[in-house]
């Protein structure tokens, strides 16, 4: 453990708030994406967090595939589109991706935050002691 904990422990928040907010940011760029209709469509990925044994902060346990059901769309036009005109739609819930993203967002700010104050009562400490 560190001899300074709470550093630790804000960074490795704000090192899941970052991997949360990359796969947001992945999931809202491919929410467009299209496949044939044949194919496995585009799963948002979600990423899920837990505490590290030690405990001293938290860590990401994995990234996972959104469940659910992809529709269909009729496209003709598009390069995609089967024989009977159909291309398949990602599994990417956009009204979720942006509430996802307003809370990672919050979360890595408010760790930095943590890590901002922390350094600051910590240089304290060390001006006290000379």
């Amino acid at each position: 453990m560190s001899s300074f904990p709470a550093l630790g422990i804000a960074a490795s928040g704000a090192n899941v708030s970052r991997t949360w907010l990359e796969a947001v940011a992945h999931n809202v760029a491919n929410v467009n994406t299209v496949r044939p209709s044949e194919e496995e469509p585009f799963r948002a990925q979600l990423v899920v967090a837990q505490a590290r044994s030690d405990g001293s902060g938290a860590e990401v346990a994995g990234i996972v595939e959104a469940e659910g059901d992809a529709g269909v769309v009729y496209d003709p036009s598009h390069p995609y589109a089967d024989e009977d005109g159909y291309v398949r739609r990602p599994v990417v819930d956009l009204a979720t991706q942006m509430s996802d993203m307003i809370g990672a967002q919050r979360s890595y700010q408010a760790n930095l935050s943590v890590v901002r104050s922390s350094r600051e009562a910590y240089e304290a400490a060390m001006r006290l002691g000379k």
